[in-house]
This record gives C-alpha cells, sequence and structure tokens, in this order.
C-alpha cells in the first residue's frame, strides 16, 4: 500500500496521480502572470529538453538536474532506459543515461538501495511521451514490462494516454502523453507523498528554495522549476524517506553553487555534508526537505562523448 490517502488499491493509486496534462496557475495570480507562467511551463518543459540539454536555469540559478539510483542491478537498469530512448554517457567511469532533461545516475558508490518508491516520500517520477501506445509496443518488442493505465471513470476500461514502468529494483514511472511534443520522451515530474495538511508547506518550500512557480494541475498544488513539475499528493501515513532507498535523492544542477549554498544557509536551511566533490568530479551537497526527500545539489562538469550503441 502507498499510503496515498484514499488510495487503496494500485487501480485508485494511478487514477489519481494521472489526468489530463493541463496546468493552471494559482487563483491570486493575475492575468499577466497566468500568461508568464504558462509561458515559462512551456519553456521549461518542452522547448529546452528537447535537444536532450538540462533546460536553461531559473533566477535562482537552478534546473533539473537528476534522479540517482541505488541499483541491484546496474545492467539491467541501464538496459531497460536505453529501451525508453536514454542515451548513455559514462563520466568519470560510472554509467549515465539521459534523456531531455534529466540525468539518470545508477550507481551510489557501493550502496545497493532497499525499497523502491511506492512507500517512500517520493512516490513515484514521470516520463511524458508523445504517444503512449505507440511508445509501449516499441518498449515492450524491446523487453521492457510495462503496466496499465488506470480504470476510466466507467470502471471497465483503462485509459490509453497512461502507462507505468517499474525498473527491476522498484522505481516506479509514470507514463503520461503530449501529443504535441517534438521529441519521443522527456522528463515531466515527480510526484511527492505528504500529509494532507502539509502540502500548502511543501508547496511553498519547494517554490522559495528553489525559485520555483506555484500552479495547479488538475486542481492540486504544483511547483514549476526548469525541467520537471513537483506534484504533491496526500499521503494517509508517514512516508519514508528517501536516504538508502533505491532512489535515494534527486538532484538540481545549479550554474553557481557556492551562491546557492550561501541563499540556502541565509534561509536557514542545513547541508547534510560539506560542500565536496562527488565521485565524477562535480561540486556537490545534499539538503533534506522537511518530509524526508534528499536533494542533491550539483553544479555539474561536461558529460564527455555519448557511448555508442551497437545492437
Amino acid at each position: 500500500m502507498s499510503g496515498y490517502k484514499g488510495a487503496n488499491s494500485f487501480e485508485e493509486e494511478i487514477k489519481n496521480c494521472g489526468g489530463s496534462n493541463q496546468t493552471h496557475p494559482t487563483r491570486e495570480a493575475s492575468v499577466k502572470t497566468n500568461v508568464f507562467v504558462a509561458l515559462l511551463l512551456a519553456s521549461t518543459l518542452t522547448a529546452a529538453p528537447a535537444a536532450a540539454q538540462p533546460a536553461p536555469v531559473n533566477q535562482a540559478g537552478v534546473t533539473m538536474g537528476h534522479w540517482h539510483i541505488a541499483s541491484k542491478d546496474v545492467e539491467a537498469n541501464k538496459k531497460l532506459f536505453l529501451a525508453m530512448g536514454g542515451k548513455l554517457y559514462m563520466p568519470g567511469g560510472q554509467p549515465l543515461i539521459m534523456f531531455p532533461g534529466l540525468y539518470i545516475n545508477l550507481i551510489l558508490g557501493t550502496e545497493k538501495g532497499e525499497g523502491g518508491t511506492v512507500g517512500s516520500v517520493v512516490n513515484h517520477v514521470g516520463f511524458i511521451v508523445d504517444n503512449v501506445q505507440q511508445r509501449v509496443t516499441q518498449w515492450k518488442a524491446a523487453g521492457v514490462t510495462v503496466l496499465p493505465g488506470g480504470l476510466l471513470p466507467d470502471g471497465k476500461n483503462r485509459r490509453l494516454d497512461q502507462a507505468y514502468v517499474e525498473t527491476p529494483d522498484g522505481v516506479r514511472m509514470e507514463i503520461l502523453e503530449d501529443k504535441t511534443q517534438t521529441v519521443p520522451i522527456r522528463n515531466e515530474h515527480i510526484h511527492l507523498a505528504v500529509p494532507a495538511a502539509e502540502i500548502p508547506r511543501a508547496q511553498a518550500w519547494y517554490a522559495k528554495t528553489f525559485g520555483g512557480q506555484t500552479a495547479t494541475r488538475n486542481n492540486a498544488p504544483v511547483v514549476n522549476l526548469p525541467g520537471v513539475q513537483i506534484r504533491f499528493n496526500a499521503a494517509d501515513t508517514k512516508q519514508a524517506p528517501t536516504r538508502g532507498r533505491v532512489l535515494d535523492h534527486f538532484g538540481f544542477d545549479v550554474n553557481d553553487h557556492a551562491a546557492f549554498v550561501k541563499k540556502l544557509e541565509a534561509e536557514g536551511i542545513k547541508l547534510d555534508q560539506p560542500v565536496g566533490k562527488g565521485s565524477t568530479g562535480n561540486t556537490i551537497t545534499y539538503i533534506t526537505d522537511p518530509w524526508g526527500t534528499r536533494v542533491e545539489i550539483v553544479q555539474r562538469l561536461p558529460l564527455g562523448p555519448q557511448v555508442q550503441q551497437t545492437n
């Protein structure tokens, strides 16, 4: 059981997570702000990642960076993500998968994560594709196990614009559809599960800490950031912190690490560890949000050349 409020089954949970992909700025915003947020979301979630690069940083110097998976089986995860359309890089000799708007690290030192995303604060993460049914057919042919979309209101038929994929070690990925996008697949969202009473605070925290824009999607609060949308759903039980899970943390890239750390500290946010160098030479540190989500702050070095795959 996920701990989502009212989600007593997988069917109920995926109905809660899906819905249309429309986003609407908060009612308090002016008409001009509404237009600005819509344009910002379109540019940060679609245009920039379309070139398989991180979206441009926002005014806080932040853009979506990566998911960090403490893989039990690195090769199995690599095979899955490549089959879904990812590109392989080997910075510092470690496998990294790139999708438009996202990096996925597959190795976290010698750690092997315990527990998938369901049951943790990061319930699942999400991609958006140009055609769900076309991509599902391709992925299944490549050996990817795909779970169906949620039930429609009739309780009989399933949504054709939604699907789910899980890594062998339990990282759940929601797949949604945008027929207008020009790339087959791109990063879209991170879905956090927090107590209902904490959702307004969580939305405000992510917007303030990372310079995001508050908005609503399907009448639910979200935060729009370059390359990703942070979504929130109510959990009826306390969810496990991400540290030590298979999806140990996600990370944001910044263009000035020292300046961003100074900002965090000025806001009273404590670093989990001193600023240092990661295994591939990036400048890094970590923070943990008030609900138990570990977040890495990265100033990234060039990745080097893509590793070409041969069939």
